[in-house]
């Protein structure tokens, strides 16, 4: 009857089975289960241990004998609310230990390693992936697309990097726009260059780090960001912004 929704809430085919049984036919002992069930007889019992843990049923006794009865359907809901922040912990984790996972897929795969993403969320997942960066950023940034696309997103990566010690050099077009949003910009973790606006414009934020680079294009047809891991692209990359960098303005 409800067999499906359990399983879509992330129990095994034995335990909807089970937990099902004992909430048509309330509390029973293990012998019943087992003869109205098409399971075996050792899968019920760990299927039974398996649903106590998870606080969906209960034992207890009938004639002196072990039984099991199931819990308010409520803790179905806590059970959900459970794995949705075991998944979350997961996620957080598997964030932390992708750069590693890339590397090592990079090293065996010999090929370079390449993440596309898209809309504001991919954006903000592409900058935010040099949060992990042991080295330098060295970025090239169109401020008003940054801030007109970004935003919010972009002030929180600017309070994480400073909590976390990042430092960052930036190359950005010498525009009126740009002048006025970096009159005050904290000048602790970052260091600004200019070049000419109108001579050189940009319309994407390029980030170069980590043996990384990354891409965030600004433009209201379609916002791309793009994480390429590679050694000798990062090297080159970076030459060409310490030169750019040593003819651009204070």
């Amino acid at each position: 009857m409800h067999k499906d929704l359990f399983m879509e809430l992330g129990l095994s085919q034995n335990e909807a089975i089970v937990y099902e049984y004992l909430l048509t036919n309330g509390n029973s002992i293990a012998s019943d289960i087992i003869k109205k069930t098409p399971l075996k007889r050792g899968v019920i019992y760990n299927t039974l241990s398996d649903l106590v843990k998870k606080n969906l049923i209960k034992q207890g006794k009938k004639n002196k004998i072990l039984s099991f009865s199931p819990n308010h359907p409520d803790k179905l809901r806590e059970y959900v609310e459970n794995r949705q922040r075991e998944a979350r912990k997961a996620e957080i984790s598997l964030e932390a230990q992708m750069p590693m996972l890339i590397s090592s897929f990079n090293l065996i795969s010999n090929q370079p390693g390449v993440r596309i993403y898209e809309g504001k969320d991919g954006l903000a997942k592409t900058l935010n992936d040099s949060l992990s960066s042991r080295t330098e950023i060295l970025t090239y940034a169109d401020i008003y697309g940054m801030e007109k696309y970004l935003g919010r997103a972009n002030d929180k990566y600017v309070e994480k990097r400073r909590e976390l010690n990042i430092k960052k050099r930036g190359i950005v077009p010498n525009t009126e726009y740009a002048r006025k949003y970096l009159k005050n910009y904290d000048k602790f973790v970052t260091d600004i260059k200019f070049i000419d606006g109108k001579k050189y414009p940009m319309f994407l934020e390029m980030e170069i780090y980590d043996n990384k680079i990354s891409f965030m294009t600004f433009s209201d047809k379609k916002l791309i960001g793009v994480i390429i891991e590679n050694e000798e692209i990062y090297k080159t990359q970076k030459s060409i912004f310490e030169i750019v960098w040593e003819n651009a303005k204070e």
